[in-house]
């Protein structure tokens, strides 16, 4: 004790410092009274302060909007400070999951309704977007570029779609979106929007979605509108059985989906051709059963107490076997579809490079690890993207 007295005393008069360098070091509120006490022979002197410069450990900025309008889903706060201590970690984390660039710049007013339409997960408008884009290469002249106008209208449309049916997804299950983890939150099954208002959303989706429709051929409008019935819907398969008349719930979200995939070719076309069309539409239902298969494990332990049906449940242990043989399929069918179309000989290097990433999706994929599902998952904007530069060079050099 008396050796830690004297290098105490060392230090105290080597390092002196001043009121105003200690105010340099904090942050401190205006209200604040310095006090010591006998009980504590070192007391700090600002106790609500925020440490500054090389004296910060780790902090994390948070904007104040975001803290505002998740607070009301944090746990209550422990009388006990190891549980507030908790209680502040799991808030970090809701606060991390659920902060976005939608919480950060849109009015208060709007984000309900985009986060109603995800349009902070963009993931999903990649997956209805890449079909079309894929039919409408495949539909270009020889040595040529595809339609940019064609390819813009449908991106909007991709993300209106998109849009929409999360909003009718959202609609119909929300009475299930409160019973599950991942999306009890979401802005009907938490409140934050009514029934009522998703459906005046459902409805302006919808009339934007018309006048994008109304653009091309007459036949390519029966085609997109005939995909409503599928979008409507879908939501109902996962209250059915695993297989609902043979298909998979995911199957049918794959009809869905992929529906860009005869009408991007019809929209320049003006009619379909089966043997490049039908293949092509093919192997995106293949791949969409890949791809949400893995999506739903992030949820089985949830759909099996709700009592929703998805391959997920259905093939169990057997998931990996399952949409190894699905991938097969769809990169056969791609393979098929481009043949059939004589394309260039480019689309097949990047088919086999299409086809490593599916493998590595597939056989890398921890299907207890909600983190590693929702990665693969998303990964899949990248093999669309690979599957079409690969029509897009093998259009160009044929």
């Amino acid at each position: 004790m008396a050796s830690f007295w004297l290098v105490s005393r060392a230090s105290r008069r080597f390092l002196k410092p001043s009121h105003s360098f200690s105010r340099t070091l904090f942050a401190v509120s205006s209200t604040y009274q310095l006090t010591t006490t006998s009980k504590n022979p070192n007391p700090n002197p600002y106790p609500n302060a925020t440490l500054l410069g090389p004296f910060t450990q780790r902090h994390r900025w948070t904007p104040s909007c975001v803290e505002f309008d998740l607070r009301h889903i944090s746990s209550s706060s422990s009388s006990t400070g190891a549980k507030n201590d908790g209680n502040r970690a799991s808030n970090d984390a809701k606060v991390e999951v659920e902060a976005s660039w939608i919480d950060l710049y849109l009015p208060r007013q709007a984000r309900p309704y985009a986060k109603l339409a995800r349009l902070d997960r963009p993931i999903g408008t990649w997956l209805l977007a890449w079909p079309c884009m894929w039919s409408i290469t495949l539909a270009a002249s020889p040595g040529h570029l595809p339609d940019i106008k064609m390819m813009t209208l449908f991106g909007c449309g991709a993300l209106l779609l998109r849009g929409a049916g999360c909003t009718i997804n959202d609609l119909l299950d929300r009475d299930i979106d409160t019973m599950v983890e991942r999306t009890k939150l979401r802005p009907v099954a938490s409140g934050l929007l009514t029934p009522f208002k998703g459906l005046c959303f459902l409805g302006f989706q919808l009339l934007l979605g018309l006048g994008i429709l109304l653009q091309l051929n007459n036949y390519s409008r029966i085609l997109g509108a005939s995909s409503l019935l599928l979008v409507f819907s879908y939501p109902l398969m996962k209250r059915l059985t695993f297989w609902v008349i043979k298909p998979l719930p995911q199957a049918y979200l794959g009809l869905t989906f992929n529906w860009g995939a005869l009408l991007g070719w019809a929209a320049v076309k003006g009619s379909i051709d089966p043997a490049i069309v039908l293949p092509l539409y093919l192997s995106g239902v293949c791949w969409t059963l890949v791809y949400d298969t893995i999506y739903a494990h992030q949820d089985k332990e949830d759909d099996l107490k709700v009592g929703v049906k998805s391959t997920a449940l259905r093939f169990g242990d057997s998931t990996k076997e399952w949409i190894t043989g699905f991938g097969i399929m769809c990169i056969s069918s791609l393979a098929v579809s481009g043949y059939n179309a004589e394309i260039g000989w480019p689309y097949y290097a990047f088919l086999a490079a299409a086809s490593g990433q599916l493998a590595w999706q597939i056989w890398t994929a921890d299907l207890s690890s909600r983190v590693d599902c929702n990665r693969k998952f998303v990964s899949n904007k990248w093999f669309g993207a690979i599957i079409f530069s690969g029509i897009l060079f093998g259009k160009l050099s044929s």
